[in-house]
C-alpha cells in the first residue's frame, strides 16, 4: 500500500481505492478532479437524455357542448402525442352535484374517443366538487 502511495506522489496522480470490499483492496492511480469532473459530466448528459413525463390537466363543465368537447378532445391529442399524462377534471356546480353519473358519463365517451392514443391510468373518481379521471399515452 505504501508502495503504491509512493508510485502515486511520484508521477503528481492520486491513489484512487476502486474496489474496497475486495481482498486485496483494488486501486488506480489517476487524477481525482480530471475523474470527478468526468464523472459529473457523465451524470449531466444521462440527465439530459431522461424524459421527464409531465401531468397535463383540461377542465371541463357538465354543460359543456359538443364543439367544445371536439377542441378539447384535439388539444388533450397533442398533449399525449407529446408522451404527457392528462388529467380530465369535470366540475360540478349546484344541482349538477345530484348527477355525477352523467358527468362520467361525458369522461368516458371523452376517453372512447381517445382509446386509440392513451389508456386509463386512474379510473373516474369524486374528488369534492370535481370528478377526474387521469389518462396515460399508450
Amino acid at each position: 500500500m505504501n508502495e503504491a502511495i509512493r508510485l502515486a506522489q511520484e508521477q503528481g496522480l492520486d491513489l484512487v481505492e476502486v474496489g474496497p470490499n475486495q481482498n486485496p483492496p483494488v486501486c488506480r492511480i489517476l487524477d481525482y478532479g480530471k475523474f470527478k469532473f468526468s464523472q459529473a459530466k457523465k451524470l449531466k448528459q444521462a440527465k439530459k437524455s431522461q424524459v421527464k413525463i409531465g401531468l397535463k390537466e383540461m377542465r371541463l363543465r357538465m354543460r359543456i357542448s359538443q364543439h367544445d368537447i371536439d377542441s378539447k378532445r384535439k388539444q388533450i391529442e397533442t398533449f399525449l402525442k407529446e408522451g404527457n399524462k392528462v388529467k380530465i377534471s369535470l366540475m360540478l356546480r349546484g344541482r349538477e352535484n345530484a348527477y355525477p353519473d352523467l358527468g362520467i358519463d361525458i369522461l368516458k365517451k371523452l376517453y372512447l374517443d381517445l382509446k386509440d392514443l392513451s389508456e386509463i391510468d386512474k379510473a373516474p373518481s369524486m374528488e369534492g366538487r370535481t370528478l377526474s379521471i387521469i389518462i396515460a399515452p399508450k
